[in-house]
């Protein structure tokens, strides 16, 4: 059915109004007016008891009395009416039902309750529920405006390649103006509300199969449907069509404000970064870099690279946006002497041809330096990215001119051309030439580098693993696996675990010790202390037999004294690299199965280094998230310290990413710290881990 939102939702033969009223400026109202207005090719069916016609269009007293049953109905009516009203359609055969009203699962548990049932029972009869709390749905390809926004009135509805999908009715509008603002038309409108049937999810699956659809923006406070929204999202691979997100609830605070707000359950925020990421979608900080780049998306910009050319008549421009290309980590172009030469052929002598090239005032003569020097500058293949800043335009200056020849250029190139021009009348030329224009350097530049990015993770390879590979866990009901039945469960997976023995008896200690040599670590095992140096269960640095036996008394007794299990202790050697990371694993309720990889020992929880995962992935992925750390510039080594061996982590990382996956959910967590990785080549060992079963695993 959500491929059917298609057609039944943003183009519906029929649409419904329960609650209809004959002021437009009402909720009941506002959709009517708005599909007379703009051209709806359906029937509209107002139901209202005490008008036998609503804004001209002829009414029926109630649902039953309508001359057929309706492809959508919009409930505008409140409480217990609206709860009827949803029945009597479902069992009608509505396709569609938008739920305006509020007072439902946004207000608690009784309302989540009634929200419940009436989503049931519309489920039992094959119905679709937008909402409730929804300000609606508009597709203004079609004229279907199940919507009482008023912003559609204030700024006119035009259609055009861009959908926008939102849980937020509020935000919808917001990121609707803004990109009408920038002169764009825009088809889909779409406010999910509560999402207590179609989500946000649902909505961008059917826009990606909308072929005039060109870029999907999203607001989301949570992601109820992940599945589906991967699903989307490869489509839009397929089509080349970019999905931008607008993802709420990145701090605590904003989590339980986003919950209460839409009785939603707040999604850990960088899980699901590293959601959208995996499936190419670009996420933004807030609803203006949301809209921003979209005239940058439509001019179909997908750089290979990142390089970075900057042209202006003015030296100060030109210093400032070397400063913003530099944290925006857009590097200026290294551009050839070849080309360095023949820019300064078309420049006066006081001119710079260094990247950035700034003409100098000698733009108000010479009104063909754009011209002159963009060709040029295209041959170059260092060049990815041009940006020009205008700071300084008006009488005297051939403006025309100048947007013309940018324009050809651009066209000419397929090259991203963005420019920034303050002056109203200056960036209404460069719009009218079909350049991307921007009011100010910072908001161009961000464009610029939004669409790099973009582009780069919509091509990244999306690896595939091997089907799953049996996992057995050994027997018992604890919550945890101790540590010896931790290690051996990834060293029968082939993964790279110290060399260990588990020890029940002070002789078997000394004998471990003989086995592995000097110096060992003397841990103690139990699945009832889970982490055993907090309670001083563990000795490191042991560099004889005695001193094992010793440590292994030591602890033995400890264990006993605490009232925990004594399933061993640990005598494993003692490894020494280069630094100590991390890879935890677990079972996210939305997400599922993700992965963590992080600086690690003992102040990973205090330090929080690390980034997540979404399964399947490969080595160079992971690679690419571990550049993100912030110890990332240690790993080539300082001061003469060997480069590290970050593909062996890389390589443990993708190894318990398979292992959890192929565990299907008998696992909710792994903990493997520290991992230690030495220099390149060297490899890594994990030295120390922790499997927790999920609730109720009991398995043999």
């Amino acid at each position: 059915m959500t491929t059917d939102l298609l057609k039944h939702a943003f183009d519906p033969g029929s649409i419904a109004i329960i609650g209809a009223s004959d002021d437009p400026n009402k909720i009941g109202g506002r959709p009517i007016h708005y599909m007379l207005r703009h051209g709806y090719r359906g029937e509209i069916l107002p139901i209202n008891p005490k008008r036998p016609a609503i804004q001209g269009v002829p009414a029926y007293p109630s649902f039953a009395e309508l001359p057929r049953v309706p492809e959508v109905a919009i409930v505008a009516v409140a409480g217990d009416a609206a709860v009827a009203a949803v029945a009597e359609c479902a069992r009608a055969g509505v396709k569609v039902a938008v739920v305006i009203a509020s007072g439902f699962g946004e207000i608690g548990p009784e309302g989540r309750a009634v929200q419940d049932r009436m989503v049931a029972d519309a489920r039992a009869h094959g119905m679709r529920i937008v909402g409730p709390n929804t300000q609606g749905i508009a597709n203004f390809g079609s004229g279907a405006i199940a919507n009482f926004s008023t912003l559609f009135t204030e700024i006119p509805p035009q259609d055009g390649p861009v959908a926008i999908a939102s849980q937020s009715g509020g935000m919808s509008q917001v990121i609707y103006g803004l990109v009408r603002g920038r002169g764009i038309g825009v088809r889909h409108v779409h406010a999910t509300g509560n999402e207590a049937d179609v989500t946000v999810s649902d909505i961008a699956w059917a826009a990606v199969h909308d072929p005039d659809v060109r870029l999907l923006l999203m607001y989301l406070e949570s992601i109820a449907d992940p599945a589906l929204l991967a699903r989307a999202a490869a489509v839009a691979r397929e089509r080349d069509l970019p999905i931008v997100a607008l993802k709420a609830g990145r701090s605590a605070s904003g989590q339980r404000a986003a919950s209460s707000h839409t009785g939603a359950l707040a999604n850990e925020d960088r899980v699901v970064d590293a959601f959208l990421r995996h499936h190419g979608i670009y996420r933004v900080r807030d609803q203006n870099t949301l809209a921003r780049a979209a005239d940058a998306y439509l001019h179909g910009w997908r750089p290979a690279g990142r390089r970075l050319v900057v042209i202006s008549n003015s030296g100060a421009s030109c210093v400032m946006a070397a400063d913003e290309s530099e944290s925006l980590g857009l590097p200026l172009a290294d551009l050839a002497p070849q080309t360095r030469a023949a820019v300064a052929a078309k420049l006066p002598g006081f001119a710079s041809t260094a990247n950035p090239i700034d003409i100098t005032a000698a733009l108000l003569s010479n009104s063909g330096l754009f011209s002159d020097i963009l060709p040029v500058l295209a041959e170059d293949p260092a060049a990815d990215l041009f940006f020009i800043d205008i700071p300084v335009s008006g009488a005297g200056y051939d403006v025309e001119a100048f947007a013309r020849d940018t324009a050809a250029f651009a066209a000419k190139t397929g090259k991203p051309v963005a420019v920034a021009a303050w002056q109203p009348e200056i960036a209404r030329v460069f719009r009218e030439a079909g350049v991307a224009v921007f009011d100010h350097g910072v908001d161009a530049l961000g464009a610029l580098a939004q669409v790099a990015d973009h582009a780069a993770l919509m091509r990244a390879p999306h690896p595939t693993w091997p089907a799953p590979a049996p996992v057995d866990l050994p027997a018992g009901d604890g919550r945890f696996l101790d540590e010896a039945a931790s290690l051996a469960l990834l060293a029968g997976r082939g993964l790279p675990v110290v060399d260990h023995r588990l020890c029940r008896d002070a002789a078997e200690a000394r004998a471990a010790f003989t086995a592995i040599g000097a110096p060992v670590v003397v841990k103690a095992c139990s699945v009832d202390v889970p982490h055993k140096s907090e309670h001083g269960l563990v000795a490191l640095g042991i560099t004889d037999a005695a001193g094992a036996e010793a440590a292994f008394a030591q602890q033995w007794d400890k264990l006993a004294a605490m009232g925990a299990r004594r399933d061993g202790v640990v005598v494993a050697a003692m490894r020494r690299g280069l630094h100590e990371f991390m890879v935890g694993a677990r079972v996210d309720p939305v997400f599922g199965p993700v992965v963590l990889v992080g600086d690690g020992g003992r102040n990973v929880e205090a330090l929080g280094d690390v980034v997540v995962l979404v399964p399947p992935f490969d080595v160079a992925e992971v690679l690419a998230a571990l550049a993100r750390l912030r110890i990332a510039p240690l790993y080539a080594g300082v001061r003469g310290e060997p480069a590290w061996d970050m593909a062996a982590l890389a390589e443990i990382a993708v190894a318990v990413g398979r292992l959890i996956r192929d565990a299907d959910g008998r696992i909710a967590s792994l903990d493997i710290n520290p991992v230690i990785v030495g220099a390149a080549g060297g490899g890594a060992v994990i030295v120390d881990a922790l499997v927790e079963r999920a609730n109720g695993e009991t398995a043999t």
